[in-house]
């Protein structure tokens, strides 16, 4: 198992991008009546945290300091 547990700033920042993306997501849900685009916009956010953490695993920033 790796020493650093995810605790990288490329897994940081996938974590916050999808958190925004999960928050945006129910905010659209929670509207009356149910808002799809800003639901959609937060689909788009959670699948962007994706490409955040390859680009940047990609830079480099996926390796421990240590």
């Amino acid at each position: 198992m790796s020493d650093n547990h995810g605790n990288t700033p490329a897994a940081w920042s996938a974590v916050a991008v999808a958190l925004l993306g999960f928050v945006v997501g129910g905010v659209g849900l929670m509207l009356d009546p149910v808002n799809y685009t800003i639901f959609w916009v937060g689909v788009a956010l959670c699948a962007a945290a994706l490409v955040v953490y390859g680009v940047m695993a990609k830079m480099g920033f996926n390796a421990s300091s240590h």
